[in-house]
């Protein structure tokens, strides 16, 4: 119902065959006891749609008796990517409030997923057992915690570009090949012999890199998105993250880089960061829900692509000059423009 892999059924159930009722649960509510999943129960009969065919979208409660319901025309449902924002009620609380038309983050940001080390409990140490270990810190790179172990959504840097955070993480990032490894750095060679007890040698991104040990690269981004989260109502399940260190993210981040006229107006003006920052965390929960996906139990996902859909009109409305970032066709429907 909302990912891209999604459409060529949601083309069968409104093209090629009558899809009468669609009943969602609550994902709060499982269905299934061994499967934290969402579910829907489709009715649709096998014959082609007749014209002016409604839908019937129902949410929440029981097949027999729905916390809410409304009648989607077949064209609206042709038209829209995600389903799960019908019904349009109160009970359900994901709704879009941007239509396509106007300025989306995609606009002043390059959104990107952290790194995946392909072992985090081997690639990523604490800052003092990095140094215990006598490992050389130019190929340590500052990275940070996990969301659930980061209390704060604004990341101060210390000398050293490190978070200034209680626990200071570093991964394990090194391009050089082994037999250098082994001459010049035998504190590093020493600690990543232990991989092959540990099996990391078998994992499916650590066999692919070539060396081994080197990481996908990432320059810190001044902003970041938790991936996952929890949350009902306006409050947002995902927080956006002000990054003042050097600190990269792991794949539980969405990594936000600013482009164009906003990159160049933070180079001019970086204190406007927090501004960009607030601006963010104005998303409504709802919109962050019903752009991203939910799972059964109701934790919330939410990819690069779906984060760059956000409506980002705030921004245009608070930089004017920000307007030449947006798409051209978009200008003139909302600006008026020629």
């Amino acid at each position: 119902m909302d990912v891209n892999y999604g459409a060529a059924l949601k083309r069968y159930l409104t093209d090629r065959v009558t899809l009468i009722r669609a009943h969602r649960f609550d994902p709060d509510d499982v269905q299934f006891g061994d499967a934290l999943v969402s579910s829907v129960v489709l009715v649709f009969r096998k014959a082609p749609p007749p014209g002016g065919h409604e839908v019937e979208f129902t949410f929440g409660g029981t097949v027999n008796e729905p916390h809410a319901r409304d009648r989607i025309s077949l064209e609206g449902l042709r038209e829209s990517r995600k389903w799960t924002v019908y019904p349009r009620h109160a009970k359900n609380d994901r709704h879009t409030v941007s239509d396509g038309n106007g300025p989306t983050l995609s606009d002043f940001f390059r959104i990107q997923r952290g790194i995946a080390t392909g072992s985090n409990k081997f690639f990523v140490l604490d800052r003092a057992d990095a140094r215990r270990r006598g490992l050389p810190a130019k190929y340590l790179r500052p990275i940070l915690p996990s969301p659930r172990h980061l209390k704060t959504t604004v990341v101060e840097g210390d000398d050293d570009g490190y978070p200034r955070i209680d626990r200071q993480l570093c991964v394990i990032d090194c391009d050089l090949p082994e037999h250098v490894v082994k001459q010049q750095h035998p504190a590093l060679w020493e600690y990543l012999q232990t991989a092959a007890a540990m099996g990391i040698m078998d994992g499916y991104l650590v066999s692919k890199r070539s060396p081994w040990y080197k990481q996908e690269q990432r320059p810190p981004s001044p902003f970041l998105c938790t991936y996952m989260g929890r949350g009902a109502d306006d409050k947002q399940p995902f927080r956006f993250i002000l990054n003042r260190s050097n600190a990269i993210g792991t794949n539980l981040y969405l990594m936000l880089y600013p482009l164009n006229t906003l990159a160049v107006m933070l180079q001019k003006h970086p204190d406007r960061a927090a501004d960009v920052h607030e601006i963010l965390g104005r998303v409504t929960g709802h919109e962050l829900r019903a752009e991203g996906r939910v799972y059964g139990g109701g934790l919330n996902k939410i990819e690069p692509s779906e984060l760059g859909r956000i409506f980002a009109v705030a921004f245009v409305e608070r930089w004017p000059e920000l307007r030449s970032s947006v798409h051209r066709q978009v200008q003139r429907e909302l600006f008026g423009e020629q």
